[in-house]
């Protein structure tokens, strides 16, 4: 029913019902929902947290909201609440915490850290995850960007940050008093604007430092919403078709909680009522185990695992019979490699999805059976997103089929970057269009497909690894003359960084030493994994290094060449 409002309020405004696309402003409109309607005023002084717990049923849902993969604790809605609501407290009344403040948190995934995420943003605070496998000179550049008063840091990461930053550690003696201080004593409301900042979140820019996302509560309330609207497609379409609506999710999240997408995946698991099982770290047999032994039935994960349970024995073997959904993002999933997921587990529907971290994770995906059907698309426009595909030479606003960059513009769009007016001003434009820097084109249907990164990340696992960072290292070393990094195409990664050495004249500097040195200085995620040296680097009459160039220079050298 839904749909069909969508298209005949869309033909009305001569936006075509199949592709979305109006050919008067050249803009591509979501077909998801028919207006903003589901989305509460904007001048509604609400926090995310607050409103994702408006929409828990009464009385409380009888499942866990929170489990712990590896021992089994779970955490239940009335818990989690009133766990959120206490340390809520302690840190206004203890901490003296207010709205704006921002607090740096530092740990794996672990029952406490959902729980101080909507702590912070129910105060106003605003929380800033960061990856606990960061370097001390990456934190003191995070810190710097979002300047925290005070950080929450797991103890085996704390000694890294930097000594003049207040520190809370986790399951620390102050901690616990911290988390029951407010237990008698909630805060006082606090009137908290929806465009206040809700969440600094770290992204990779291309210029080869990390970059502070500043992300609003509405961001987070619309995100909500899209996903609230989602459910209520499919059980509608279940229903239509005769079908049991499916159950409420269980969703098994190997995902980190500082990266965009598992950050958002827990905010939608608490604001439908659902499971979370949290994954410490990614571990694909324990993955395996953990959907057999707590029924999940939904898998969040980047293309390579899926590649892994192709391939794997174990997972024939596992009773993974709860599985009913796997979500794809963080990468771009190949046709061939869906079609031969759903051969070996044709009870497992493929939901693919796009996002940034400055569109709060969330650009289109795919919705129900037919649509999970559209292998090689990451699905359709989310609900109050508009689109452009521009011609990045000309400008020129184009039409489906053709091939351009992508612009967003929406409530999910991010507030900017922290501290970075020109990088945000070269990002998102004075009409709020965000430039995506990917290049897509939409079909007729309205699918969104990625044809290339323009802005040359590499991705490894999920991660992002912005090439120009691990070429400044690289080029610092006195043996190297010049450097140039790429993304090597790999099956199980997706991509791995890879180097081009110029090694200074009289340098025997091998592969391996390459590779240790830049170990050194950057998180695992972003250590170099290939290296092939060369007598010079591949580059334009400006000196911008051809990466593409490099790339099936690269193939072409072969494996035993490296």
């Amino acid at each position: 029913m839904a749909n069909t409002a969508a298209a005949a309020a869309a033909t009305a405004e001569g936006i075509d019902p199949r592709s979305g696309y109006c050919a008067a402003t050249r803009t591509f409109h979501s077909l998801r929902s028919a207006s903003t309607g589901a989305l509460p005023p904007e001048s509604l002084p609400v926090t995310a947290a607050a409103y994702a717990f408006s929409l828990l049923a009464s009385p409380l849902p009888d499942r866990p909201a929170l489990v712990d993969a590896a021992t089994g604790i779970a955490v239940s809605y009335p818990s989690f609440l009133a766990a959120v609501r206490s340390l809520a407290g302690g840190l206004w009344s203890s901490l003296g915490l207010r709205p704006g403040d921002v607090a740096l948190v530092v740990a794996p995934s672990r029952l406490d850290v959902p729980v101080l995420h909507f702590a912070l943003m129910s105060i106003g605070a605003v929380v800033s995850p960061a990856n606990p496998a960061s370097t001390p000179e990456e934190y003191a550049h995070q810190v710097a960007l979002s300047r925290p008063v005070v950080a929450f840091a797991a103890p085996e990461v704390a000694a890294k940050l930097p000594g003049h930053l207040r520190c809370v550690v986790l399951g620390s003696d102050a901690y616990t008093r911290l988390a029951s201080a407010g237990a008698g004593s909630a805060p006082p409301p606090v009137a908290v604007k929806q465009s206040d900042t809700a969440a600094v979140l770290y992204s990779s820019g291309t210029t080869g430092r990390v970059k502070a996302v500043a992300i609003t509560h509405r961001n987070l309330i619309a995100l909500i919403c899209a996903h609230a609207e989602n459910r209520e497609r499919v059980a509608a379409e279940a229903t239509e078709a005769g079908e049991e609506p499916p159950p409420p999710a269980v969703t098994l999240l190997p995902l980190p909680l500082f990266h965009v997408f598992g950050f958002m995946m827990v905010l939608r698991s608490v604001s439908m009522g659902e499971t979370a099982v949290l994954m410490e770290r990614f571990d694909f047999g324990a993955a395996l185990r953990a959907i057999e032994r707590y029924r999940a039935t939904l898998l969040p994960a980047a293309p390579p695992v899926l590649v892994a349970m192709i391939k794997s024995e174990e997972a024939r073997r596992r009773d993974l019979s709860s599985l009913l959904v796997i979500g794809v993002g963080g990468a771009p999933l190949g046709r061939e490699v869906a079609e031969r997921f759903v051969a070996v587990f044709p009870n497992v529907q493929i939901v693919q999805g796009y996002g940034l971290t400055e569109s709060s994770g969330s650009v289109a995906s795919t919705v129900g059976p037919e649509e999970s059907k559209a292998y090689g698309s990451v699905g359709k426009l989310a609900s109050h997103l508009q689109a452009k595909i521009v011609d990045p030479s000309t400008g020129e606003a184009l039409g489906p089929g053709q091939r351009g960059e992508l612009w967003v513009r929406g409530p999910l769009v991010m507030k900017g970057y922290v501290g970075d007016d020109k990088a945000t001003a070269e990002t998102v434009d004075s009409e709020g269009w965000l430039k995506t820097g990917d290049l897509c084109y939409f079909n007729e249907d309205g699918f969104l497909y990625i044809v290339d990164r323009l802005k040359e990340l590499i991705k490894y696992k999920g991660y992002q690894v912005p090439p120009a960072e691990l070429e400044h290292i690289l080029q610092s070393h006195p043996e190297i003359a010049d450097a140039a990094v790429i993304g090597y195409p790999d099956e199980d990664a997706g991509q791995l960084p890879m180097a081009f050495i110029v090694r200074q004249p009289g340098s025997n500097l091998t592969g391996q030493q390459v590779m240790d040195y830049v170990a050194k200085h950057v998180a695992p995620y972003k250590k170099v994994r290939r290296v092939a040296f060369v007598n010079a680097i591949t580059k334009s009459p400006a000196g911008k290094i051809l990466r593409r160039e490099l790339v099936q220079q690269a193939m072409s050298m072969g494996a035993s060449k490296l």
